[in-house]
């Protein structure tokens, strides 16, 4: 039988050390988020990839709620977060602070994720409701879109396994 190992031997960060570590320079946007579940499991990634800040914009719960706990499990007391009622508003200000704003969504106009070279680069990524995606709206102040390719029958994956890939992608390159 394998042994459990403890937090220090898989270099688990105390919650005090997270929120004194550098961060990426990466701000997750997830508007119009219906399943609370989905909302924790987005803020266990960005915990993982020491996401600066979630924005948590329109519908989307917020915390604290025990289905964003449940899923979260901690992480919603460790990753910085903001509540922002119009999603436009939450873009512009860090596209005021020169962030690069991508959108996660399968448009006419969509890029594959794997070929933009961001490293370096201080990026928002957008993520939209589970049914409708990402807005018409905030596609059109987006500098980027991006799709994951997908080779099955449904062309879909659900949003919070979506925001994982699209960060590990995004990041590989850049974590030590």
């Amino acid at each position: 039988m394998p042994r459990k190992l403890k937090n220090i031997e898989l270099n688990r960060l105390s919650q005090e050390a997270f929120k004194n570590a550098q961060k990426s320079q990466v701000v997750l946007v997830l508007n119009d988020i219906r399943s609370m579940s989905n909302v924790g499991s987005l803020f266990r990634t960005a915990d993982a990839f020491r996401v600066e800040k979630i924005c948590l914009c329109g519908i989307t719960g917020k915390p604290p709620h025990k289905e964003i706990r449940k899923t979260a499990l901690g992480a919603e007391e460790a990753v910085v977060w903001e509540g922002f009622e119009n999603v436009l508003d939450c873009i512009e200000s860090y596209k005021q602070q020169g962030y690069l704003i991508l959108a996660l969504e399968q448009t006419t106009s969509s890029i594959d994720i794997r070929t933009l070279s961001i490293e370096g680069k201080a990026f928002v990524l957008v993520l939209g409701n589970e049914v409708d995606g990402v807005s018409d709206a905030v596609l059109a102040v987006c500098d980027h879109i991006l799709e994951i390719p997908q080779y099955g029958t449904k062309h879909s994956f659900n949003v919070a396994v979506s925001g994982g890939i699209a960060l590990w992608e995004l990041l590989s390159r850049q974590l030590p």
